[in-house]
């Protein structure tokens, strides 16, 4: 019978040690809903949400018959809502997201009060559809985590205000989670990557490369020194007024100077990297979009158009800020990758650079960095592109990796604050600049 469980529950990792538990008579009732379904030839292999779903119908609560550790997390740093409960296999249970893109997109831009109302308005139907998809009530719960850092104000305290109303009311440990850790991290839901390793987060609100060590223990190499990349391409897509192309009307503005520069020719107009002089690992993107700001005043008036209108070289334009974008991240993270290296911070042999966050789903920009990899015998790991957006996962999975870490666990959640502003790890920058690592020539040429 315990056979039958086996191979009928093959590749769920949730029942890996159902023979620990063989002596309940709730598993000889299941078996014997098995065997009765082989007979039948109609034995499906049942999700990890349904697993958890059946046995709560027998009134056994998950946690007592598997010791998996289940996390629910939510997310509400910026302007996505969005919940998962996560068991410590990595399996996800259950989530929900709720965008507020479309909304945004219409005002040009992110209006925090406005994303502060469609958090309130969205934060419980998400946690409960997480939570009626997952098959886990609140009790069975090992603990909640919810985003406290970095992020807008007025969105994480939604996020905080009913992660705490939930701690409170079924008596749960709350684990406050960093935003950028937690993309971070993400990388060892899908894969397994051991620590250290490099990490670039590259999102509309962030831009880093740090050294991570272990779960809380970052070594930050550089940082951007103004905007984020994804925030610059963003306001590029304004300028050039892409929501009125009839290609890109929905898209955000980073993935329409994607989608655009497929069409482009980048070679038409020159634009230098920012930095280039600069032999330390830190970003800065005001001045590009300055100087792309300039250039689509100089092509409006050379084309006889006024500011709003489509300009016919708005295609070559994407390709080419995208272009110096993806070229000035790459080379700082080169040298990023050559300082650990040279500091015997990271493995010869088996290196490993993450590039995560929103920004980082941008294929031109992964080329790149596979570039910059492959020339220093360094493995590029990516999360899907679903996960390096905004999500409950990842936070639900910190929430996981902190737990058994025996990290930042609250049984006294008095005293928690949002913190809009917080860095991540210890700050070595400077070292990096005085290391003044020169960084050699390499093609980008794709």
């Amino acid at each position: 019978m315990e056979s039958l469980i086996k191979e009928n529950w093959k590749g769920e990792r949730q029942v890996a040690r159902v023979h620990d538990y063989f002596e309940t008579g709730i598993l000889c009732r299941i078996a014997n809903m098995l065997m009765l379904s082989k007979a039948a030839r109609a034995i499906p292999k049942p999700p990890a949400r349904k697993v958890y779903g059946m046995l709560r119908r027998f009134n056994v609560h998950p946690r007592t018959l598997f010791r998996y550790k289940l996390v629910l997390g939510i997310e509400t740093s910026c302007d996505d809502t969005g919940a998962a409960v996560v068991d410590e296999t990595g399996t996800v249970l259950g989530e929900a997201l709720h965008s507020q893109a479309d909304v945004h997109l219409k005002t040009g831009g992110i209006v925090p009060p406005v994303a502060q109302q469609l958090h309130r308005e969205n934060i419980q139907r998400i946690v409960e559809e997480t939570l009626s998809a997952s098959g886990i009530s609140p009790s069975d719960l090992s603990a909640i985590a919810a985003t406290v850092k970095p992020g807008l104000a007025l969105s994480l305290g939604v996020g905080l205000s009913f992660s705490l109303q939930l701690v409170n009311q079924f008596k749960k440990p709350f684990i406050p989670v960093h935003h950028m850790e937690a993309h971070a991290l993400t990388i060892r839901l899908t894969n397994k990557v051991e620590f250290p390793f490099l990490v670039l987060l590259i999102s509309g609100g962030h831009c880093l490369l740090a050294l991570v060590q272990g779960v809380s223990d970052f070594l930050l190499l550089g940082k951007s020194l103004d905007i984020a990349p994804g925030d610059m391409l963003d306001k590029v897509a304004r300028r050039l007024s892409l929501i009125k192309h009839p290609e890109c009307s929905t898209m955000s503005g980073g993935k329409a100077i994607e989608h655009l520069a497929k069409e482009g020719n980048r070679f038409h107009f020159t634009i230098n990297p920012p930095m280039q002089n600069a032999k330390n690992c830190d970003f800065s993107f005001t001045g590009l979009q300055h100087v792309i700001n300039k250039l689509i005043t100089h092509k409006e008036k050379e084309e006889g158009i006024e500011k709003g209108q489509i300009l016919s070289s708005a295609a070559d334009i994407a390709a080419a800020v995208q272009h110096a974008t993806a070229c000035h991240l790459a080379k700082r993270t080169h040298r990023a990758i050559l300082f650990c290296k040279q500091k015997n911070l990271l493995s010869p042999a088996n290196a490993v650079l993450v590039a995560s966050g929103g920004v980082a789903s941008n294929l031109y920009i992964r080329k790149a960095l596979e570039i910059v990899a492959s020339a220093e015998q360094c493995t590029l790991l990516c999360p899907p592109q679903r996960l390096c957006t905004d999500n409950g996962i990842m936070i639900a999975w910190n929430g996981i990796e902190r737990l058994r870490a025996g990290l930042g666990v609250l049984h006294d959640v008095e005293n928690i604050r949002y913190e809009p502003k917080c860095p991540l790890g210890v700050d070595i920058s400077r070292e990096v600049a005085e290391a003044a690592i020169k960084v050699p020539r390499l093609k980008m040429a794709f």
